[in-house]
């Protein structure tokens, strides 16, 4: 399987979102260390497999972040799982995830499956509403890397401002905190210099919006992490 240890770099596509060929062409070949399929909304079965079956014309690692049981289909590399640390309702952080469990459980590998500890951080973003999210202090989202790293050992913690861009400084702390477990950062990056200093703290951004925004920028934070 692919290194995940030295990766820096992710596309994240939206299976409800279209993209020229053109685009997704550049996407695939852009270097990047992988390509995530996952949406809030409207993630259908259909939308999944039509992206599945066009990045896997590339060689780039594609992974599953599963939203909903529906629009799981074997072909990817990895599924990460989310768990929503900050979201007021258990479901999030577990319920669903067992579900999954109770239904695939048989015929899970579990080598290709990682947990990915979320604290969303933009209040206005759909995934914090729809979550059913309270939005964490400084000192509260760093406990939840904290818990991320010791209670759980997961694998992941994921702190997403979703389309908004976050603060480095919280992202630098956090990043302080952790040592197991990988930062994820995703949120606002549009262009090179957000995606160079972000990628100074978090051991791998995620740049999603831009893509289908100013694809051009998108695909230019690829080198300016990897430099």
């Amino acid at each position: 399987m692919y290194n995940m240890e030295e990766w820096k770099h992710v596309f994240k596509l939206d299976p409800a979102k279209d993209l020229p060929d053109e685009i997704l062409d550049q996407i695939c070949e852009s270097g990047t260390d992988a390509i995530i399929v996952g949406g809030t909304d409207n993630v259908t079965l259909d939308g999944v497999l039509q992206l599945l079956s066009y990045i896997r014309r590339y060689t780039v690692p594609v992974i599953l972040e599963i939203s909903n049981i529906e629009s799981v289909t074997p072909g990817f590399d990895y599924f990460f799982v989310p768990m929503v640390l900050n979201s007021s309702q258990k479901k999030w952080l577990m319920d669903i995830q067992h579900e999954a469990v109770v239904e695939y459980g048989d015929v899970i590998n579990w080598e290709e499956m990682f947990a990915e500890g979320y604290c969303i951080m933009n209040p206005d973003s759909k995934v914090y509403q729809l979550a059913d999210c309270s939005l964490p202090t400084e000192e509260e989202a760093v406990a939840y890397a904290r818990m991320a790293e010791h209670l759980f050992r997961l694998p992941f913690f994921y702190l997403e401002y979703s389309g908004k861009y976050g603060d480095p400084r919280i992202v630098k702390q956090i990043k302080n905190e952790l040592e197991n477990t990988k930062l994820i950062y995703g949120g606002g990056i549009s262009g090179k210099q957000q995606a160079e200093e972000m990628s100074q703290f978090a051991d791998i951004i995620v740049v999603g919006n831009a893509i289908y925004e100013n694809p051009k920028e998108a695909l230019k934070t690829v080198k300016a992490v990897k430099k």
